[in-house]
């Protein structure tokens, strides 16, 4: 019997071998991983200082422990040169030897790389980015040097705030640059960006917005980084949080479709017969989620899939919890293209903002504050599915 080949261990991969191995537990399972092929959760990364977890404490199981629970073939330090999907192939380096290995089913959870940005400067290139356990562990390594206290952290959103309150909290001095206006530009409305940016900053993080980084210089022991807007700040770290791009090289080499990200249909197929996407790496009709509970629901239902029980991912109203504890923050993005008017409730320690369409239909929220966040679920409930199933997997109202 040939095996389904997962290229990636990361959460999607390794999600999707769990909830396969829950429905099948003979059919061959191989995994392919560049890396070591750990076992973690990567979201604690960017409040593992806070938590007082070391980086070796992080990982929750080694590829050796993986492979036994799943009963799976696990290559570590391996890569996927090419597919050839007309053969059901992929040519593997593994241990500096070529292999051809075959495939019944394959799933590209390849993920998504760090966008990095070309700034000018002697040492424009002294750069961390942060989107594995090995890139935090350097970035801890170097952050573990005593004079090594002012971080700037370049770019506003989602890992950038986390990594800021982490870092700000265990005694770092945290300026974070943007060249949006406001903090979370893509996901907040104004007037609750506004209050989150303040929260933060009586912590003691600075935000610089609205320009970006022009150039950084080696001065003495530290850097300079100046700015567009002609200011200039000194850090001994930089982070770059700007944002991830999906790795697309793998699937343009095996002719799948790619947008921004690897196209699929609602099943997470490609176009190509017997190929799949899933995590950061997936654009399913249309929508590039690269957050936890959209890889969760195409897991569950690729598991299905793969087991031979065709079924489609669904996405129901999904928030996000940001891990910024000193401005607790719980979101639901509006999804595009929908025109909405903001309503706002202030609590003592916060805000709920409720988004509702020309209809009156409530289509997304933010809570801010720990009042606010008990309302959750129930406006969860009221928002329609991001994602629904098509008409003939729909319950039947009867």
């Amino acid at each position: 019997m040939k095996p389904i080949i997962i290229i990636g261990s990361g959460m999607a991969g390794y999600t999707l071998a769990r909830e396969f191995r829950k429905l099948n537990k003979e059919q061959p399972l191989v995994m392919i991983s560049a890396d070591d092929a750990a076992s973690y959760a990567k979201p604690t990364l960017s409040n593992a200082l806070a938590g007082q977890k070391h980086p070796d404490q992080i990982a929750l199981a080694n590829a050796e422990k993986m492979s036994q629970q799943l009963n799976m073939q696990i290559l570590q330090h391996a890569w996927v040169e090419a597919i050839h999907a007309t053969t059901h192939q992929i040519q593997v380096l593994h241990n500096g030897q070529q292999q051809q290995l075959e495939y019944d089913k394959l799933i590209l959870a390849v993920g998504a790389d760090p966008i990095r940005l070309n700034i000018a400067g002697d040492r424009g290139n002294d750069l961390y980015a942060v989107n594995c356990l090995d890139e935090y562990r350097a970035f801890r390594e170097k952050l573990a040097q005593s004079n090594h206290k002012r971080v700037l952290i370049l770019g506003a959103g989602l890992i950038g705030c986390e990594f800021a309150n982490d870092l700000q909290h265990t005694d770092h001095q945290v300026t974070v640059v943007d060249l949006a206006p406001q903090v979370l530009a893509r996901l907040l409305p104004t007037h609750v960006a506004d209050q989150f940016q303040h929260d933060l900053e009586q912590i003691g993080i600075k935000f610089i917005l609205g320009t970006t980084v022009q150039s950084i210089e080696q001065e003495q022991q530290h850097y300079r980084v100046n700015l567009a807007n002609q200011q200039h700040c000194e850090a001994d770290i930089i982070l770059s949080a700007i944002g991830l791009q999906p790795r697309l090289a793998l699937a343009k080499q095996a002719q799948l479709n790619t947008s921004r990200g690897i196209i699929t249909n609602q099943q997470l197929a490609t176009n190509q017969a017997d190929i799949f996407a899933i995590g950061d790496c997936a654009e399913v009709n249309g929508m590039l989620l690269p957050y936890v509970m959209p890889l969760m629901q195409q897991a569950r239902a690729l598991a299905k899939t793969l087991n031979g029980e065709e079924t489609a991912v669904h996405y129901p109203a999904m928030p996000i919890a940001v891990k910024t504890p000193a401005a607790p923050l719980t979101l639901l993005p509006i999804a595009d293209n929908i025109i909405v008017e903001w309503q706002t409730e202030h609590f003592e320690d916060g805000l709920l903002s409720t988004a509702t369409d020309a209809d009156g239909r409530l289509r997304g929220f933010v809570l801010l504050g720990a009042t606010a966040a008990k309302q959750r679920l129930s406006l969860s409930k009221q928002v329609p599915d991001l994602l629904p199933l098509p008409l003939h997997l729909q319950p039947s109202a009867g």
